[in-house]
C-alpha cells in the first residue's frame, strides 16, 4: 500500500491531499482541539477543518518516530522510522498527525479481502504489505500478470479510495523489489532475462534481509551493488558472512528464491512498547510508568483475545537513557492471556534488570503462543479467557513499579 498510514488519514482529511504530512506519536492536545469547533459548542467535520488549523511538525517536542510520511514530505528527507524532532528540522512544515491504529486496521482488513476474492492465494506480510501468487488465477498471466494487476489496485481503490503498487516477477524476493520501482500507484513486471539491467545496478540494500549492518560491512569490503554482489565468490562471502548466509547471498543477488506464498502463519509472539516523551525513572515517576505498565498488559491481553491466542512466556524490554537495552522473561506452567496474570508475571520480571538508569522505553510481550482452540481441543489445562484488569501495586510496599 501507497504512504498506508497517512493515505488513511487523506480519507478523513482531503484537504490534506498533495501536502507534506507525517504520521507518527502518540494522540496530543492539539489534536483533540482540532476536531473541536472553534467556539467549543461540539466536534466538527473533520474535511472541513482549515489547513492552517491542523499542528505542525516544527513545533513538535518529544521522542516519537515517523511511521510513515506522504510522498510530498519525502521529497524533503522525511522517511519512517525517522525522529520527528530530527524530520522537524528537514520539513518543519509538515503537518503531524497521531496514528490510528484502529482504522489503520479496518483499512487493512478491508483491503486483503478485496485481494482474497480474486487471488485467493495471499500471504499476509502486515498490515499495509502481501504476496499473491497469480499463478493458477484465471488470467493472472496475460500481459505477464499486468491484467491481474490492473484489476486488483481498481477493485482495492473502489472498495477503499486508497492506492498501491504492484511488483509482478517470478518469485517472492523479485516482486519485492519491484514493487517499489514505480511507486505511488504502480505496476512494475521484472522477468527472469531482466535480472541484469533492472536487479543488479540496485543497491545491496535494497534485497529484503540485508539490513544496515550487513550493508554497512559489504560495502567496507567494496560491495555497493546487488551486481557487486553476484559477481564474488560463494566461498569469498561464506568466509565473510558465514555459510549459510553467505551461500543466501549469492543466490539472491542471482535472482534465486524458491520460497512459497504461505497463506497461513501463526505468530510466535504478541507485544507492545512505547517510547516515553521524556525519559522515566523507576522511583521518582514510579506512579506514571505503574499506569503506563499496567496499560501494556492490559493492551496485550486485550490483543491475545480478539485473536484467540494463549501464551506461556512473558517477557519486558526496557531502553535505557544510555540507548542500552534489556531483555527479560518467565515461562508460567500454563498459558494464559489474562491481563492480571501477566501483568503479575512481567512484574516478576522487572525484579530481575536493574532500575537505577532513567527508562526511555517499556515494552511487554507474550511469547510460545498457541490458539486458544487447540489448547483446549487437546484437552491440556483450561486457561482464563477472562480478562481481569491488572492490579496496580501497594505504593507503599511494592519494589517496583
Amino acid at each position: 500500500m501507497d504512504a498506508f498510514f497517512a493515505s488513511v488519514e487523506l480519507l478523513r482529511y482531503p484537504q490534506l491531499k498533495g501536502l507534506p504530512v507525517v504520521i507518527g506519536g502518540g494522540r496530543r492536545r492539539a489534536d483533540d482541539l482540532l476536531l473541536q469547533s472553534p467556539d467549543g459548542t461540539g466536534p466538527r467535520e473533520p474535511r472541513f477543518i482549515p489547513v492552517a488549523e491542523f499542528p505542525l511538525l516544527k513545533d513538535y517536542v518529544g521522542r516519537g518516530v515517523i511511521t510513515t510520511a506522504t510522498y510530498a514530505a519525502r521529497q524533503f528527507g522525511v522517511g519512517s522510522a525517522m525522529g520527528m524532532m530530527k524530520a522537524a528540522r528537514l520539513c518543519p512544515q509538515a503537518i503531524v498527525l497521531p496514528v490510528d491504529f484502529d482504522e489503520v486496521r479496518r483499512y487493512s482488513r478491508l483491503f486483503k479481502h478485496t485481494i482474497t476474492e480474486i487471488a485467493p492465494v495471499m500471504q499476509d506480510r502486515g498490515v499495509d504489505e502481501v504476496y499473491i501468487d497469480f499463478t493458477d488465477v484465471p488470467g493472472g498471466q496475460r500481459e505477464g500478470g499486468r491484467v491481474l494487476a490492473r484489476l486488483i489496485q481498481k477493485s482495492i481503490f473502489d472498495a477503499t479510495g486508497l492506492t498501491c503498487s504492484i511488483g509482478v516477477a517470478p518469485n517472492r524476493l523479485l516482486a519485492k523489489m519491484a514493487s517499489e520501482f514505480n511507486k505511488p500507484n504502480g505496476i512494475s513486471i521484472v522477468y527472469a532475462e531482466d535480472l541484469q539491467s533492472k536487479i543488479w545496478p540496485l543497491n545491496v540494500r535494497k534485497i529484503n534481509g540485508i539490513g544496515p549492518k550487513a550493508g554497512e560491512k559489504l560495502a567496507a569490503l567494496g560491495v555497493h551493488t546487488i551486481g557487486d554482489l553476484a559477481a564474488q565468490d560463494p566461498q569469498w562471502l561464506m568466509g565473510h558472512f558465514g555459510q549459510s548466509t553467505g551461500a543466501w547471498m549469492h543466490r539472491v543477488a542471482w535472482g534465486q528464491d524458491d520460497s512459497p506464498v504461505v497463506t497461513e502463519s501463526e505468530p510466535v509472539s504478541m507485544s507492545r512498547e512505547t517510547t516515553f516523551e521524556r525519559d522515566l525513572h523507576a522511583v521518582r515517576d514510579r506512579a506514571e510508568l505503574s499506569r503506563i505498565f499496567t496499560d501494556l498488559c492490559q493492551r496485550v491481553a486485550e490483543d491475545l483475545q480478539r485473536k484467540g491466542y494463549v501464551g506461556k512466556t512473558i517477557g519486558i524490554k526496557l531502553r535505557y537513557d544510555d540507548f542500552k537495552t534489556a531483555t527479560r522473561d518467565h515461562t508460567l506452567p500454563t498459558p494464559t492471556q489474562d491481563a492480571a496474570t501477566i501483568r503479575h508475571t512481567a512484574g516478576l520480571c522487572l525484579k530481575r534488570v536493574p532500575l537505577e538508569r532513567r527508562l526511555r522505553l517499556l515494552g511487554v510481550r507474550v511469547g510460545a503462543l498457541v490458539r486458544l482452540s487447540d489448547h483446549l481441543l487437546l484437552g491440556d489445562v483450561p486457561v482464563s479467557t477472562t480478562n481481569r484488569p491488572p492490579r496496580q501495586p501497594d505504593p507503599h510496599t511494592a519494589p517496583l513499579f
